[in-house]
């Protein structure tokens, strides 16, 4: 017992302050990209030949990025001769609506919280069961270590439950194969109402590098009404904790819900 107070006593406290405190994140780290149109020139199809997800399409002669179906590889931003792609180190990505998953040059349209009756049912006790219907493990991975010391999500009230009886809504990766949409659509209807949908990973959005493929059906919401997409292959941590914590109105909302 004592090697194990002194342990602790040096580790000291291990639990990130966010959201009090903005996130460390690595250099490394890829969030939100950003695509400067007066850098595209016309006809440059560099980005869009490139891209593994076909995230990327030229809509008339804009260059539109699809971030439900990113998979947050550097591949676009190598490739763009004129530096008209970049990544940034912006993590908040979690949006309500698929439509505004879409890039097409406007302001980036965060979540907003549920209504106030759905904050009065969620906001301080949000009970998830978690379904793998398909996934790599990438972002069941991240989705689990949320539970961790670090980021310690019990103490928002958030947490995963074996049972779908016993939860208040379902947190969803992997692409939805055709061997998961039965279960999957099984542990939606044992879940009482009102009930919370939430996509999360590139994969539960659209399909991931599995898009159209006659095996899978390309995400949650053709199968679920989704309350919550979470974008990233896989999204950060702490990019899942604050979609979370935005849904539930536990953070403060941008002026109209967007940022550059």
């Amino acid at each position: 017992m004592l090697k194990a107070l002194l342990a602790r006593a040096q580790q000291g406290h291990r639990t990130i302050g966010f959201p009090k405190a903005a996130p460390t994140l690595p250099d490394r780290f890829r969030g939100l990209p950003v695509i400067d149109a007066d850098k595209c020139p016309s006809g440059c199809r560099e980005c869009v030949d490139v891209c593994p997800a076909s995230a990327i399409q030229i809509e008339g002669q804009r260059v539109q990025l699809d971030l439900g179906r990113c998979l947050f590889c550097p591949e676009c931003e190598r490739a763009c001769p004129h530096g008209a792609i970049r990544f940034t180190q912006e993590y908040r990505l979690a949006a309500n609506r698929r439509d505004v998953l879409v890039l097409r040059g406007q302001e980036y349209e965060l979540a907003q919280a549920l209504d106030k009756k759905a904050r009065r049912l969620f906001g301080r006790s949000l009970k998830l069961r978690q379904v793998s219907a398909g996934g790599c493990n990438a972002c069941e991975a991240d989705v689990n270590v949320l539970n961790t010391v670090v980021f310690d999500l019990g103490r928002f009230g958030i947490q995963f439950v074996a049972s779908p009886r016993h939860a208040d809504g379902l947190l969803i990766t992997g692409p939805v194969t055709r061997n998961m949409h039965l279960a999957l659509r099984k542990t939606y209807d044992a879940v009482p109402p009102p009930k919370l949908v939430i996509a999360v990973g590139a994969c539960a959005i659209a399909g991931g590098p599995f898009a159209n493929h006659p095996e899978v059906h390309n995400g949650a919401d053709g199968i679920l009404p989704v309350n919550l997409y979470i974008p990233g292959c896989p999204p950060h941590p702490v990019t899942i904790l604050d979609g979370l914590l935005r849904l539930l109105g536990r953070l403060p909302q941008p002026r109209n819900g967007a940022h550059k």
